[in-house]
């Protein structure tokens, strides 16, 4: 009986203790999440740099820069289709050049078609072994091995040795290639890609004359098994170069509602956190189909955030930065607008040529689109939508849960 009496008191829970400390725990989440709030825009913070169609200003000077495709022998013909879209929908008027990437000395038939659709505007750049390798340090042994072990666990193309030094080329040296050193901008192009909507600007005037250093088409939510370490490497490097966390990290963040000091200790299991337990949203854009200023990349910063990220294998013993072509064909995922009513320059079918394209809607800033704007693979919820879609009508408390 005495005994009874003295276990009996374990028993009951001792809510009076536990309430407060559950409540001071979510506050503390509420406070810890709202350092990670982005205020949505009240308006469109990027809009087109234009409606419809314009009257291709021919004379105006160009920009230093150059269309730039990687390719091997194979793509031959994927690789034509791309130049001959492009070429009929923007540099038939524009006339830059374009430089061409391969790992491989160049067959001649990839050189005489492929010059022949470029209107005699290209150049055939074979990649430097030094610049398609693994990283002076790495012992090259382990990084195959590390690759074999990444296609057996069946992550995308991580079981490809080119895959792997691609992703590196175009992560860090390909802004060093001798041929590109010349030029400040760069447009990626990629085999088997349609055009589908006519550009009659010049995007590399434009971007520069509105301080713009990088475009991109499409953002969505990354393969996590491709890149498990990436975030975290970022986020050391960050805190190590004392960077703050401005909106465009805090966007990139989803914050953690687990409370301190719990969220540091899951940090040690969960792959896509910095260090403090907050997670990578996974949200990325896909840089297939960028447009850049060359010299940002150059730039002492990003050399050093590429050579911090190469010594730790991230491009070679883990999964790396996967580029989205190597996982979905080109032709079920894209961005296409409708066309703007009343700007399709109907008078000049000469110049635009006179195809058929869909119709005009309201709303629409397209220039000849052949796709009528409301196709579900234009992706009407993919993962920046949430920062750029205006929401003031929130009030600030609420903000902490969006």
């Amino acid at each position: 009986m005495m005994l009874r009496r003295l276990i009996r008191p374990a028993r009951r829970l001792p809510w009076v203790y536990i309430l407060p400390v559950l409540g001071l725990c979510f506050i503390e989440v509420l406070i810890h999440r709202s350092q990670y709030n982005v205020p949505r825009p009240a308006h469109e913070l990027d809009e087109p740099f234009f409606k419809g169609c314009q009257e291709p200003d021919v004379n105006h000077p160009r920009e230093n820069a150059v269309m730039v495709m990687l390719a091997r022998n194979s793509e031959r013909d994927a690789a034509n289709r791309t130049i001959a879209s492009i070429e009929n929908a923007f540099n038939k008027w524009f006339k830059y050049p374009y430089v061409f990437m391969n790992d491989e000395p160049w067959d001649a038939k990839f050189i005489e078609t492929l010059n022949k659709t470029a209107g005699g505007r290209a150049t055939f750049e074979v990649i430097p072994k030094e610049q398609w390798t693994f990283p002076p340090s790495m012992d090259a042994k382990a990084a195959k091995q590390s690759m074999k072990e990444q296609g057996q666990r069946g992550l995308p193309h991580a079981g490809s040795e080119g895959y792997h030094h691609m992703c590196r080329f175009y992560s860090g040296k390909f802004y060093q290639l001798e041929a590109l050193k010349k030029y400040k901008w760069y447009w990626r192009l990629e085999p088997d890609v349609d055009f589908t909507c006519a550009i009659t600007y010049d995007p590399f005037v434009h971007m520069a004359k509105n301080n713009k250093k990088y475009g991109f088409t499409i953002a969505l939510w990354e393969v996590g098994t491709t890149c498990p370490s990436l975030f975290r490497d970022i986020a050391n490097w960050k805190e190590l170069h004392n960077i703050p966390s401005n909106n465009l990290w805090k966007a990139a963040v989803q914050a953690s509602w687990v409370p301190y000091p719990f969220r540091q200790m899951l940090a040690y299991f969960m792959p896509h956190t910095d260090r403090f337990g907050d997670m990578w949203s996974l949200c990325h854009y896909w840089s297939n189909f960028e447009i850049a200023d060359m010299d940002f990349f150059r730039s002492k910063g990003y050399q050093d955030l590429f050579e911090y990220l190469d010594s730790k294998g991230a491009f070679t013993l883990r999964g790396g930065v996967t580029p989205p072509s190597m996982l979905w064909p080109h032709d079920l995922l894209y961005q296409c607008p409708a066309n703007a009513p009343d700007l399709q320059l109907t008078e000049a079918e000469v110049l635009l040529g006179n195809k058929p394209y869909w119709p005009e809607k309201p709303g629409g800033v397209g220039c000849r689109c052949r796709c009528d704007g409301d196709m579900p693979r234009n992706h009407p919820g993919y993962c920046l939508n949430k920062l750029k879609q205006p929401n003031t009508r929130a009030r600030p408390w609420l903000t902490w849960l969006l």
